[in-house]
């Protein structure tokens, strides 16, 4: 059926039928306070037909990281881009809104809305750019990435046979516009899905906090756990997996291996 990467944070490659996806690629030892906990991600990374970027933020439109993917492959980003980031003009970016459904690299894709802030910086000129999500679909596979996103109504997404939700952050608050791991179990459960990958947690963490105590464990090292016991409760025919990073597991209709 399909093969899933999770990579940290983020950064998942999604081998369709025909076609591998990327989204929100990220390949940094550190960023600005953040510091990646564990290895990078390996060369084979970058092999992609296509790449998805939700929204601006450094830790999801990460320029260096996409410089290392082939020029050919086209870049989703928010409409608006362009504008706020000049060297995306030098890429083979299509800049697109919720709504636009389009087909790139033989892969169908749904641009949906998401609640989030997701501009460059938050100066009050900065240039504007929706946060996305994305739902995309090839040979009849089908996967939904929300990008970073506060609870919204999820139904109206059609089910899927992946998701990839994101279920933290880098501490030490989320605030409402970012999925706790409970948060992240619902929204699963009201698009449905046949397996879930949950991203966006246990990669990065600030040097100025403690790597240690109530904290690191509530925002670093606990998601993934809570996640787990929300999915059993929430949306037990979910199967949970590419929880290990780098590691690819392959999805197939009666089975899945390692």
């Amino acid at each position: 059926m399909t093969a899933v990467t999770w990579w940290g944070h983020a950064f998942v490659t999604v081998e369709l039928p025909g076609a591998i996806v990327a989204t929100d690629p990220l390949m940094a030892r550190r960023l600005f306070h953040l510091r990646r906990v564990g290895a990078l991600p390996a060369a084979r990374a970058t092999r992609a037909d296509l790449v998805l970027i939700s929204h601006l933020h450094h830790d999801h439109l990460h320029l260096p990281t996409l410089r290392r993917f082939d020029d050919t492959a086209p870049i989703v980003v928010p409409r608006g881009a362009v504008r706020a980031v000049r060297s995306l003009e030098r890429m083979n970016v299509i800049e697109v809104v919720p709504g636009d459904r389009l087909t790139v690299a033989g892969v169908d894709v749904e641009v949906l809305p998401a609640r989030h802030d997701g501009r460059r910086d938050r100066r009050p000129a900065a240039a504007v750019a929706p946060a996305l999500g994305f739902r995309f679909a090839n040979a009849g596979v089908t996967c939904w990435y929300p990008g970073d996103t506060g609870p919204m109504d999820f139904t109206s997404v059609a089910a899927v046979d992946l998701a990839l939700v994101p279920i933290g952050g880098w501490g030490p608050s989320l605030g409402d516009e970012h999925l706790d791991p409970g948060q992240a179990a619902t929204a699963v459960r009201d698009v449905g899905a046949r397996w879930v990958v949950p991203v966006h947690h246990g990669t990065y963490w600030p040097v100025v906090l403690r790597s240690t105590g109530p904290t690191h464990d509530h925002w670093f090292a606990s998601p993934g756990d809570r996640f787990r016991t929300a999915i059993a409760a929430q949306a037990p025919a979910t199967r949970i997996v590419g929880t290990s990073m780098g590691v690819r597991t392959e999805l197939t209709r009666g089975t899945m291996t390692m």
